[in-house]
Protein backbone atom coordinates (compact mmCIF):
# COMPACT_ATOMS: atom_id res chain seq x y z
CA UNK A 1 0.00 0.00 0.00
CA UNK A 2 1.59 3.82 -0.46
CA UNK A 3 2.36 5.72 2.16
CA UNK A 4 -1.30 7.52 1.85
CA UNK A 5 -4.05 5.71 2.40
CA UNK A 6 -6.94 6.26 -0.09
CA UNK A 7 -10.14 7.49 1.96
CA UNK A 8 -12.31 7.82 -0.86
CA UNK A 9 -15.35 7.10 -1.00
CA UNK A 10 -16.70 6.96 -4.73
CA UNK A 11 -20.35 5.82 -3.96
CA UNK A 12 -20.58 9.10 -1.64
CA UNK A 13 -19.17 11.47 -4.03
CA UNK A 14 -21.60 10.03 -6.66
CA UNK A 15 -24.76 10.88 -4.68
CA UNK A 16 -23.41 14.29 -4.19
CA UNK A 17 -22.34 14.56 -7.26
CA UNK A 18 -26.43 13.81 -8.27
CA UNK A 19 -28.05 14.64 -5.37
CA UNK A 20 -31.88 16.31 -6.10
CA UNK A 21 -33.98 17.82 -4.10
CA UNK A 22 -37.53 17.22 -4.11
CA UNK A 23 -40.14 19.39 -4.04
CA UNK A 24 -42.31 19.26 -1.74
CA UNK A 25 -45.62 19.26 -4.06
CA UNK A 26 -44.16 15.75 -5.68
CA UNK A 27 -43.64 14.36 -1.88
CA UNK A 28 -46.40 11.60 -1.18
CA UNK A 29 -46.35 9.45 1.72
CA UNK A 30 -46.47 7.67 4.17
CA UNK A 31 -43.70 9.34 6.17
CA UNK A 32 -40.99 7.96 7.73
CA UNK A 33 -41.90 6.15 10.60
CA UNK A 34 -40.62 8.04 14.24
CA UNK A 35 -37.56 5.15 14.55
CA UNK A 36 -36.72 5.97 11.12
CA UNK A 37 -36.84 9.99 11.29
CA UNK A 38 -34.52 9.70 14.65
CA UNK A 39 -31.71 7.81 12.64
CA UNK A 40 -32.38 10.31 10.27
CA UNK A 41 -32.12 13.86 12.88
CA UNK A 42 -29.12 11.37 14.10
CA UNK A 43 -27.39 11.90 11.23
CA UNK A 44 -28.51 15.53 10.43
CA UNK A 45 -26.69 16.46 13.57
CA UNK A 46 -23.23 15.01 12.39
CA UNK A 47 -22.21 18.41 11.23
CA UNK A 48 -19.54 21.71 12.27
CA UNK A 49 -20.44 23.05 15.44
CA UNK A 50 -17.50 24.51 16.77
CA UNK A 51 -17.79 24.73 20.61
CA UNK A 52 -20.14 21.50 20.65
CA UNK A 53 -22.27 24.02 21.29
CA UNK A 54 -25.02 22.11 20.16
CA UNK A 55 -27.22 25.61 18.91
CA UNK A 56 -30.29 24.10 17.23
CA UNK A 57 -33.19 21.97 17.78
CA UNK A 58 -35.78 20.41 15.92
CA UNK A 59 -39.31 20.43 15.92
CA UNK A 60 -41.17 17.61 14.44
CA UNK A 61 -44.69 18.31 12.31
CA UNK A 62 -46.74 15.20 11.96
CA UNK A 63 -49.51 15.02 9.69
CA UNK A 64 -51.79 16.53 13.13
CA UNK A 65 -49.48 19.47 13.50
CA UNK A 66 -49.40 20.32 10.01
CA UNK A 67 -53.29 20.05 9.94
CA UNK A 68 -53.65 22.76 12.22
CA UNK A 69 -51.33 24.86 11.04
CA UNK A 70 -52.27 25.48 7.64
CA UNK A 71 -55.45 27.28 8.06
CA UNK A 72 -53.53 29.45 10.70
CA UNK A 73 -50.41 29.97 7.91
CA UNK A 74 -53.06 30.81 5.43
CA UNK A 75 -54.65 33.78 7.84
CA UNK A 76 -50.93 34.65 8.71
CA UNK A 77 -50.20 35.49 4.75
CA UNK A 78 -53.83 37.37 4.10
CA UNK A 79 -53.02 39.52 6.87
CA UNK A 80 -49.98 40.47 5.69
CA UNK A 81 -51.35 41.67 2.46
CA UNK A 82 -50.64 38.22 0.49
CA UNK A 83 -53.37 37.44 -2.37
CA UNK A 84 -55.18 34.20 -3.34
CA UNK A 85 -52.53 32.83 -4.73
CA UNK A 86 -49.72 32.99 -1.75
CA UNK A 87 -52.50 32.60 0.57
CA UNK A 88 -52.77 28.96 -1.19
CA UNK A 89 -49.11 28.32 -1.94
CA UNK A 90 -48.84 28.97 2.34
CA UNK A 91 -51.31 26.12 2.93
CA UNK A 92 -50.08 23.90 0.40
CA UNK A 93 -46.76 23.99 1.99
CA UNK A 94 -47.66 22.06 4.80
CA UNK A 95 -49.02 19.63 2.76
CA UNK A 96 -46.05 16.79 3.07
CA UNK A 97 -46.05 13.99 4.69
CA UNK A 98 -43.88 14.97 7.50
CA UNK A 99 -41.73 18.74 7.76
CA UNK A 100 -38.75 19.10 10.52
CA UNK A 101 -38.17 22.29 11.04
CA UNK A 102 -34.67 23.29 12.31
CA UNK A 103 -34.55 25.74 14.81
CA UNK A 104 -31.58 27.79 15.54
CA UNK A 105 -31.03 28.33 18.69
CA UNK A 106 -28.09 30.11 19.62
CA UNK A 107 -26.02 29.18 22.67
CA UNK A 108 -24.52 32.27 24.73
CA UNK A 109 -20.37 32.07 24.27
CA UNK A 110 -17.77 34.46 24.37
CA UNK A 111 -15.63 32.31 21.83
CA UNK A 112 -18.38 31.24 19.29
CA UNK A 113 -20.35 34.20 17.24
CA UNK A 114 -24.21 33.58 17.05
CA UNK A 115 -23.54 33.96 12.97
CA UNK A 116 -21.10 30.91 13.36
CA UNK A 117 -23.93 29.03 15.23
CA UNK A 118 -26.74 29.61 12.84
CA UNK A 119 -24.36 28.26 9.96
CA UNK A 120 -24.62 24.96 12.18
CA UNK A 121 -27.89 25.29 11.86
CA UNK A 122 -27.94 25.49 8.37
CA UNK A 123 -25.55 22.51 7.97
CA UNK A 124 -28.10 20.37 9.84
CA UNK A 125 -30.59 21.42 7.16
CA UNK A 126 -28.24 20.18 4.55
CA UNK A 127 -27.16 17.18 6.12
CA UNK A 128 -30.77 16.26 7.19
CA UNK A 129 -31.83 16.77 3.62
CA UNK A 130 -29.33 14.85 2.03
CA UNK A 131 -29.69 12.11 5.03
CA UNK A 132 -33.17 11.92 3.48
CA UNK A 133 -32.15 11.39 -0.41
CA UNK A 134 -29.33 8.77 0.63
CA UNK A 135 -32.41 6.80 2.41
CA UNK A 136 -34.29 6.55 -0.63
CA UNK A 137 -36.60 9.45 0.12
CA UNK A 138 -37.61 12.52 -1.22
CA UNK A 139 -37.05 15.82 0.88
CA UNK A 140 -36.23 19.55 -0.17
CA UNK A 141 -35.17 22.52 2.54
CA UNK A 142 -37.28 25.57 2.23
CA UNK A 143 -38.31 28.89 4.29
CA UNK A 144 -41.16 30.56 3.70
CA UNK A 145 -43.88 32.55 5.83
CA UNK A 146 -44.06 30.03 8.10
CA UNK A 147 -40.13 30.66 9.04
CA UNK A 148 -41.09 34.56 9.83
CA UNK A 149 -40.77 35.31 13.44
CA UNK A 150 -44.14 36.79 13.88
CA UNK A 151 -45.64 33.14 12.86
CA UNK A 152 -43.19 30.63 13.92
CA UNK A 153 -42.80 32.42 17.71
CA UNK A 154 -46.00 32.01 18.62
CA UNK A 155 -47.21 28.77 16.59
CA UNK A 156 -44.20 26.75 17.17
CA UNK A 157 -43.04 27.90 20.72
CA UNK A 158 -40.01 29.78 19.46
CA UNK A 159 -37.76 31.68 22.00
CA UNK A 160 -37.26 35.33 21.89
CA UNK A 161 -33.50 34.44 21.20
CA UNK A 162 -34.53 31.60 18.42
CA UNK A 163 -35.55 31.52 14.66
CA UNK A 164 -36.42 28.81 12.19
CA UNK A 165 -33.48 27.84 10.27
CA UNK A 166 -35.69 25.94 7.50
CA UNK A 167 -38.51 23.27 7.27
CA UNK A 168 -37.01 20.13 5.81
CA UNK A 169 -39.94 18.45 4.08
CA UNK A 170 -39.70 14.86 3.85
CA UNK A 171 -41.79 12.43 2.58
CA UNK A 172 -41.64 9.32 -0.28
CA UNK A 173 -40.38 10.46 -3.90
CA UNK A 174 -42.60 10.84 -6.53
CA UNK A 175 -41.41 11.54 -10.08
CA UNK A 176 -37.95 12.52 -10.34
CA UNK A 177 -38.03 16.57 -10.59
CA UNK A 178 -36.39 17.44 -13.88
CA UNK A 179 -32.52 18.52 -13.34
CA UNK A 180 -32.22 22.16 -12.93
CA UNK A 181 -29.10 24.68 -14.43
CA UNK A 182 -26.22 24.56 -12.08
CA UNK A 183 -23.74 27.18 -11.77
CA UNK A 184 -20.43 27.90 -13.17
CA UNK A 185 -17.87 27.42 -10.90
CA UNK A 186 -15.65 28.70 -13.28
CA UNK A 187 -16.91 31.90 -13.29
CA UNK A 188 -17.33 31.61 -9.44
CA UNK A 189 -14.03 30.90 -8.45
CA UNK A 190 -10.69 32.99 -7.58
CA UNK A 191 -7.69 31.48 -6.14
CA UNK A 192 -5.92 34.05 -3.77
CA UNK A 193 -1.84 33.74 -4.68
Amino acid sequence: MSEHENHGNDTALEFLRTRRSHPPKMLQGPAPDREELRELLTIAARVPDHGKLEPWRFIVLERAALDRLAPLLADHVAAQGGDEAAVAKARSGMESPLIVAVVSSPVASDKIPQWEQFLSAGAVCLQLVNAALAQGLGAAWLTGPASQPEFAGPHLGLGEHERITGFVHIGQRGKTPPERPRPDIDARTSFAQ
